[in-house]
């Protein structure tokens, strides 16, 4: 029986998890949950899996949630960042889904890898922001860090087990795949006038708005890549971006001797969670079998990085080191904000990026704290651009 905290639990990889949590109740016991702000969704989780804590992202969230469970004794609402650590440490706890988008899931998942837990990673910033304090932390700890986006979770199947380094596997390349999003096929002058809702109506996969705008400029993959770096212990130089528009290869590894291993299945987050959730065994993930008649046939391109630079962007931000990612996810993050609330162009997300970028002082990685005083310099860089660049 694994006990479970979910970070994350109202958001779509939450849900997923939950979903395949229901069909294995003789496997895993819900101890804790966290959401933003949807109090009436996560009263109606809470009635369902009894935890002990639910914790929402603010005083006010948290004092409806408490008001609408006052007939729950069983279940303990707390808020903010110390309740999320909270629910991540907790001796009880076995196993975590940091499943939060963005710098705010950062500080619970590295108490999930500082307590030792079995941590399955599906918020990619934490990677990208503090690589080295998280890696740190999960090698001192003997945390066990699996990871759940499914392009690394299908590059994690492709290695043979307890390969140590990707050099003593025989690996020479790991090849990452990418939709291309919804407007792969799109020109630069016809990507000015992109709108939130096409951004965020992705072809393949249901994803929250974020993370769908971020797979539109290809910032995604750019995020990615520098996870991949930090996971799989390689430079990006050895990580090679496929475009592949069906999205049932999920990734490929490929070995000295010429071979390529690939992990396919259809384009449905409970598959690398319930390979997460089970590891080392395998369970039923609730997705339908994959056809590969009905698919036919697979396509491969190269990404153009002129009409998406963000891959660019994301590249030289992790060879540049030190803050500079977490600068990059800053400003990502800011843009991304903005365009969803129509004040800047989609072709502006990767403007404001660059402008950071380019004034930023990348400083080595200490601490956690110097690393969010960086983040929020570089938030205030992003916001300034934006201002100017407002429609």
């Amino acid at each position: 029986m694994q006990v479970l905290s979910v970070l994350g639990a109202t958001g779509s990889i939450g849900k997923s998890t939950l979903d395949v949590v229901r069909r294995h109740p003789e496997r895993f016991r819900v101890f804790g949950l966290s959401a933003c702000r949807s109090v009436v969704e996560m009263a109606s989780l809470c009635r369902e899996f009894k935890p002990a804590y639910a914790v929402m992202a603010d005083d006010q969230a948290a004092s409806e949630l408490a008001e609408a469970l006052q007939d729950l004794p069983a279940t303990e609402v707390l808020s903010g960042d110390s309740g999320l650590c909270q629910i991540a440490a907790d001796p009880a706890v076995t196993t975590v889904m940091a499943a939060i988008v963005g710098a705010a899931g950062l500080r619970s998942t590295l108490a999930a890898a500082e307590a030792g837990k079995k941590l399955l990673l599906a918020n990619k910033e934490a990677l990208v922001m503090s690589g080295a304090l998280l890696m740190n932390a999960v090698r001192a700890n003997g945390a066990t860090l699996l990871p759940i986006d499914s392009e690394h979770n299908a590059i994690f199947q492709c290695l043979p087990a307890g390969y140590g380094t990707l050099q003593s596997a025989g690996v020479r390349r790991v090849l990452l795949t990418a939709s291309g999003g919804p407007f792969r096929t799109w020109s630069g002058e016809s990507l000015q006038a992109v709108t939130p809702e096409q951004a965020c109506a992705h072809p393949n996969w249901s994803m929250g708005r974020k993370i769908s705008v971020d797979s539109a400029t290809l910032m995604n993959k750019g995020l990615e890549l520098i996870e991949a770096c930090w996971l799989f212990d390689c430079e990006p130089k050895q990580v090679e971006v496929h475009v592949h528009p069906e999205s049932i290869i999920h990734s490929m590894v490929e070995y000295v001797d010429g071979s390529v291993l690939a992990q396919l299945g259809s384009p449905d987050m409970r598959t690398p969670i319930a390979h997460g959730l089970a590891w080392p065994e395998r369970i039923d993930s609730g997705v339908s079998p994959l056809n590969l008649f009905d698919i036919g046939r697979f396509h491969f391109e190269k990404p153009d990085i002129v009409r998406f630079p963000c891959l660019r962007l994301a590249a030289e931000a992790f060879e540049a080191g030190g803050t500079a990612p977490a600068a990059l996810n800053a400003a990502n993050e800011e843009a991304v904000a903005a365009f969803l609330d129509q004040r800047i162009r989609f072709t502006d997300i990767p403007t404001v990026i660059d402008s950071v970028l380019t004034v930023h002082e990348a400083a080595s990685v200490s601490d956690l704290d110097s690393l969010l005083a960086s983040d929020e310099q570089a938030r205030a860089l992003a916001r300034e651009r934006i201002g100017r660049l407002s429609v």
